[in-house]
């Protein structure tokens, strides 16, 4: 099966290089993945994330495309792409979006190299990503890039929690790295998010919701800042995938 990109519901067009060396593939968690039960109570907080989306939008890791019926819920009004360096998770993720008639351009590219140029999308959205990104700084500073000015990064994380539970989730970090795709339970990413000098902090909520370790949850919505271009890109020309 070819799986990238997606060019529209009715003509789904997907290329895929097959000496292309993958860095990132887990496909023994990819099914497992697939045999989890739907949490019906993720669904608040995937409508938060794709809440009046308009314009052009990104979605890093998108995983096997569990938010795209959210995304395809919200109208037509919006241009989505999509990236996924698991050619495992890609895979389920292309048959989500023929299921769901999503158009997505999505892409096999990790969140430390986006592949599009400055100032290129309208919203970047985050879901239980950069728990398992490698260079956190590096890509945080790759979505301010892509970002528009006043552009929003809206994100769904889990953070390393306090007293007994944070550091109980520091004694597994090392073998729940190994079993869960490279996800890290301890890490602070919120306070990496809210302190980059490229956004100002629109929305920051923590919650409750989930289980340890996987626990606490915060979810919330970045601006980029309006009054400095950040990053250099490799790109010269307007973006016109």
């Amino acid at each position: 099966m070819n799986d990238s990109p997606v060019a529209s519901p009715d003509r789904h067009e997907y290329e895929c290089d097959h000496e292309h060396e993958h860095e990132i593939a887990h496909p023994v968690f990819a099914t497992l993945y697939d045999l989890l039960p739907e949490s019906t109570l993720m669904g608040p907080h995937r409508e938060y994330l794709t809440a009046g989306l308009s314009g052009r939008i990104l979605e890093i890791g998108c995983g096997n495309g569990e938010l795209f019926s959210f995304v395809a819920a919200g109208g037509d009004d919006l241009e989505y792409h999509a990236i996924e360096p698991d050619p495992h998770m890609r895979r389920r993720a292309v048959r989500n979006a023929r299921e769901e008639a999503v158009a997505v351009d999505l892409r096999d590219a990790r969140a430390e190299s986006l592949p599009y140029p400055d100032d290129a999308f309208d919203v970047v959205i985050s879901s239980l990503v950069f728990c398992t990104v490698q260079e956190v700084e590096t890509a945080l500073s790759e979505v301010a890039r892509v970002l528009k000015p006043g552009g929003e990064f809206r994100f769904l994380e889990h953070v390393r929690a306090d007293g007994w539970r944070g550091a109980g989730q520091d004694a597994l970090t090392p073998l729940w790295e190994r079993v869960a795709a490279g996800c890290q339970l301890n890490r602070n990413t919120i306070d990496r998010f809210v302190g980059h000098e490229a956004f100002e902090a629109v929305d920051v909520e923590r919650l409750e919701f989930s289980l340890f370790p996987v626990t606490p949850i915060v979810r919330g919505r970045l601006q980029r800042r309006r009054t400095e271009r950040v990053g250099l890109s490799a790109f010269g020309a307007p973006f016109d995938p």
